[in-house]
């Protein structure tokens, strides 16, 4: 099997929902149904519902689960969201997965898929124990522990969703904090914004010392933990906080590279679009205003005696599930609307907010307000145990920021993911950032 998996095969039971195996049984070709309800699934996340509020609107509309059951199961959801095989990798990004001889039979102007192996490690034992009669008797325990990411094993599958949308969804999902805590310790500038390299979101800790000094943490839930190898330290908070909100502080001397990013993020969202979104919500609507119109004929021709009450209901169940639909679609539209308008609002919050900022304003700010900064530049952060803080949004795809004894020393790095910038040095105070060429 897994010599399978390294020569680029898939080898699964059960390929993985949207897909489907070819011919010969060695590759995935996109079920193009079932796709579309993981590309439905995907811009719910992104719309900003949770997963019990996407559950209840598949249920509502009808959309059987993967398994075939009527509800579908919120941790599938997740799964859909946060699976490598529906985010599109370009072929530098697949190629640095997969041995050359695989990555040389990959067409360089298409995007893939990974799916991934070897990512477990399985152990099986037997156990004896009493059967309370004098005898002896037998079962199998198995125990699972994550492998290191460098060895999982790739293998290439179509990609069919835009990327974006994936990434987008993923924010959102990782941004949902849930309900607020009562009494919090302190305002976490980072909250909801971190996520450790081994998939998991990054969580807060505070700590205190009999003398009631305490002290604050970012720390991932897996680190440290036998059925996991994630091997990355905590994060002091306030030095975390400090490096990334310095870096921030001084994007305000170049607002452009803000407009350009905001702009660029725009355009996707608005690509991403239906062609008339207008005139398919007007559609939508009049089919709504059919169904309530033929679910009055309807129960007046029973009342007639022209129907049975059996033919009624079944009439009565497919204008109910046409309304349904309707209204779904209604929603979808006026929530990318809805998305748009509030990156135009970001937009603008964000060069206003560049623009008559001064370092005494800056430094003022509280942690909630920071954050909401943060969200607006869409920032997604990921720490790696060498110290290194991989920063992604508008602006970049891999900012790594390195802060030595609380300080942020050595270079920043930029590579594209929303918009293309040039090469520029940005000075603050006694650090200097370089934004990489796109």
């Amino acid at each position: 099997m897994m010599r399978k998996a390294r020569e680029g095969r898939v080898v699964v039971t059960r390929p993985a929902y949207g897909f489907r195996y070819n011919e010969a049984r060695d590759a995935l070709v996109v079920c193009e149904p079932e796709m579309a309800v993981v590309e439905k699934v995907l811009r719910l996340a992104a719309d900003g519902l949770g997963q019990n509020a996407i559950q209840t609107r598949l249920f509502r509309e009808g959309v059987p689960s993967p398994t075939g059951k009527p509800q579908w199961d919120w941790s599938m959801i997740k799964k859909i969201v946060y699976n490598d095989a529906y985010r599109p990798h370009t072929f530098e990004e697949i190629s640095a997965l997969l041995a050359p001889e695989v990555a040389a039979t990959l067409d360089p102007d298409k995007e893939y898929g990974v799916q991934w192996y070897n990512r477990q490690r399985v152990t099986e034992r037997t156990i004896s124990e009493s059967d309370g009669n004098g005898g002896r008797r037998y079962r199998k325990t198995r125990t699972f522990k994550w492998r290191p990411r460098e060895e999982w094993v790739a293998a290439p599958i179509p990609a069919h969703v835009p990327r974006s949308l994936v990434d987008l969804a993923r924010s959102a999902m990782d941004g949902r904090s849930g309900r607020e805590r009562k009494y919090q310790s302190r305002p976490w500038e980072l909250r909801g914004l971190m996520r450790c390299q081994c998939g998991r979101k990054i969580q807060t800790r505070t700590t205190q010392l009999k003398s009631g000094y305490r002290y604050y943490y970012y720390f991932c839930p897996r680190a440290g933990k036998r059925a996991y190898p994630c091997k990355q330290k905590c994060l002091r908070a306030e030095k975390a906080e400090a490096t990334v909100w310095d870096f921030v502080c001084g994007m305000r001397k170049h607002p452009e590279r803000i407009r350009v990013g905001m702009e660029r993020l725009i355009a996707q969202e608005r690509d991403g679009r239906r062609s008339d979104p207008e005139r398919e919500a007007a559609v939508w609507a009049q089919k709504a205003a059919e169904c309530a119109r033929l679910r009055g004929a309807y129960q007046d021709q029973q009342a007639a005696g022209l129907m049975s009450l059996a033919e009624l209901d079944s009439k009565l169940e497919e204008l109910e599930s046409t309304r349904r639909m309707a209204e779904a679609e209604i929603a979808a539209l006026v929530a990318q609307e809805e998305r748009v308008e509030e990156l135009e609002r970001d937009r603008d919050a964000l060069l206003e907010f560049y623009a008559g900022a001064v370092s005494e304003a800056l430094d003022q700010l509280d942690g909630e307000e920071r954050n909401r900064v943060y969200r607006m530049l869409r920032l997604e952060i990921t720490p790696r145990p060498d110290g290194i803080l991989d920063v992604r949004g508008i602006l970049s795809d891999s900012l790594q920021i390195r802060h030595e004894n609380g300080n942020a020393a050595d270079d920043f790095v930029l590579t594209e993911r929303y918009l293309p910038v040039g090469r520029s040095v940005v000075r603050t105070a006694s650090r200097i950032y370089e934004i990489g060429a796109m």
